[in-house]
């Protein structure tokens, strides 16, 4: 059984296409296509399955069109509309090493250089402007925003899931 913990958000299933059982993929990192994968993992009725591709092909940067196996009417391909579309995190970190998306790095643990102790988990990447910020949750509850910054960033160690940072003194008590 595949657990949420262990696969990170890449996009979401849009209509189908044609009557072969295509479906558009509108997606937000492509490591799929880096990494040759040959199935994605997709949210039905809220269980994570694997569906495993026949062939897909690039219709712009942020979409692909993809034909999975035993999916071939569209008819089949239409009850797979508005799923969310995961990778696994194993397969990534094991073949993507140190070049991690932002999706990726969601349910890290941030520490704080200075001090060693832990800040909280990044619920989210928030990277709408020039300047990329990691909301990150508490153990108390509490939601900070970090800048994520490289001139911040000081170890991130991807078997432990933690990303150390220098935090200016003071910004955690904003």
């Amino acid at each position: 059984m595949i657990r949420k913990e262990d696969v990170f958000p890449i996009g979401r299933i849009g209509k189908p296409h044609g009557v072969r059982g295509e479906v558009a993929f509108h997606f937000d990192d492509d490591i799929f296509d880096r990494l040759d994968s040959n199935y994605l993992v997709l949210e039905v009725d809220g269980i994570l399955v694997p569906f495993f591709m026949e062939e897909y092909r690039f219709r712009n940067d942020s979409t692909v069109l993809v034909k999975f196996c035993d999916i071939d009417t569209q008819e089949k391909a239409r009850t797979l509309t508005h799923c969310n579309v995961f990778f696994e995190r194993s397969k990534a970190e094991e073949e993507d090493g140190d070049d991690l998306s932002w999706a990726q790095i969601i349910g890290f643990s941030v520490v704080d250089s200075s001090s060693g102790h832990p800040v909280g988990t990044i619920s989210s990447v928030d990277d709408s402007t020039i300047n990329i910020l990691f909301e990150v949750v508490t153990p108390g509850g509490k939601d900070l925003l970090i800048p994520a910054s490289d001139d911040l960033i000081e170890d991130v160690n991807t078997h432990q899931r933690t990303i150390t940072l220098h935090i200016p003194e003071g910004l955690l008590s904003i």
